[in-house]
C-alpha cells in the first residue's frame, strides 16, 4: 500500500486549497483514512478522518466548517478540501490509511494507522 498526497502550497489567508491522496496496491473501499498535520515546534494533530464507508466524517473544531474530506474509491484518491485558510492552518499535511474494524469505524489517532504518506506543505501567509 502507498499513499501519495499533493495539491499543497502557498496561499493566502481567506484562500483555499484541495489536497489530494491517492492509495495505490489495495481497494480503497476497504480502508479507513485521515488526514493529519504537522506544524513546526509542534505535535501531530489529526484533523479529519472517514470511514472506509465514506458516511462517516469527524473533523478536529480547528477545522469544522471550512474542511471537507470525502472519498472516491473508483479514482483510490481521499480528497481535503480546505477553505477559509488561516494562518494557523500552516503545516505539513499527511494522509494515513488502514483497515478498520467496521466499515462506519472512524479512526481518529495517528498510532491506529500503519500506513502514511510522505506530506504536502501547506502555507497560509499574505
Amino acid at each position: 500500500l502507498q499513499l501519495v498526497e499533493s495539491g499543497g502550497g502557498l496561499v493566502q489567508p481567506g484562500g483555499s486549497l484541495r489536497l489530494s491522496c491517492v492509495v495505490s496496491g489495495v481497494t480503497l473501499d476497504y480502508y479507513a483514512v485521515g488526514w493529519f498535520r504537522q506544524a513546526p515546534g509542534k505535535e501531530r494533530e489529526g484533523v479529519s478522518c472517514i470511514s472506509s464507508s465514506g458516511e462517516i466524517t469527524r473533523y478536529a473544531d480547528s477545522v469544522k466548517g471550512r474542511f471537507t474530506i470525502s472519498k472516491d474509491n473508483a479514482k483510490k484518491t481521499v480528497y481535503l478540501q480546505m477553505n477559509v485558510l488561516k494562518p494557523e492552518d500552516t503545516a505539513v499535511y499527511y494522509c494515513a490509511a488502514d483497515l478498520p474494524l467496521t466499515s462506519d469505524q472512524i479512526m481518529t489517532r495517528p498510532e491506529l494507522y500503519d500506513y502514511w504518506g510522505q506530506g504536502t506543505q501547506v502555507t497560509v501567509s499574505s
